[in-house]
């Protein structure tokens, strides 16, 4: 069975390009994107996993951990990292996990046998301190992810965790943010000083609370 958003991540062990690990040990108390990737020496692949790098301090910013997967063994892993650093210009500094019993892409439902049957697809979970599952994406194999939307999601989860709010359309950090329909607007202008404006009874709109 597929997971679902609030579904507890499952634990695992692996073998990986920065040495074994336990994931929860891995990830602690932070936050963590997971994402799989149908197989190395793969052009679009080559330059997700660079993007990463390249984002590694946005991410940890956000107190969040990248880790990719493939189900190719540990040693095409590591040749393969010759590659993304020379072409993409970066230096690899996150782990990609060598998955060749398809045991975790099992545990998470990365095969999709429609699509490839024996490749994993480009998932994504975005999974949080108490390990629930936040996010879930799927790309098909030949589209590349938008590594900006997982960083804007991530934005939100937080933002949202902490406040009684959530992010509309197209929201990005610093911009104007939903009240919860659960606060009344005399409560809403009590609790959101920077200001509420009503645009509906059920629309109320505030500055991002947690930004000057």
């Amino acid at each position: 069975m597929p997971l679902r958003l609030g579904d507890v991540a499952p634990n695992f062990a692996a073998k990986t390009t920065e040495g074994n690990i336990d994931f929860y040990e891995w990830a602690a108390d932070g936050w963590v994107v997971l994402y799989s990737h149908p197989a190395d020496f793969t052009p679009v692949c080559t330059t997700e996993l660079g993007r990463t790098a390249a984002l590694k301090q946005e991410f940890a910013k956000r107190g969040a951990k990248v880790i990719a997967l493939s189900v190719d063994p540990l040693d095409s892993h590591h040749a393969w990292i010759k590659d993304i650093e020379s072409t993409q210009n970066v230096t690899m500094n996150f782990p990609i996990i060598a998955d060749e019993d398809r045991k975790i892409a099992e545990a998470y439902d990365m095969i999709h046998p429609n699509a490839t049957e024996k490749f994993t697809v480009r998932s994504v979970f975005i999974i949080d301190p108490n390990k629930k599952v936040r996010l879930t994406l799927t790309y098909p194999p030949a589209t590349g992810r938008n590594f900006s939307e997982i960083l804007r999601v991530l934005d939100s989860l937080q933002l949202t965790d902490n406040y009684s709010v959530a992010t509309p359309v197209d929201w990005e950090h610093g911009q104007d943010v939903v009240v919860s329909p659960k606060i009344s607007t005399a409560d809403a202008k009590d609790r959101f000083t920077k200001g509420v404006t009503e645009i509906k009874p059920y629309l109320r709109m505030t500055p991002q609370p947690n930004v000057d």
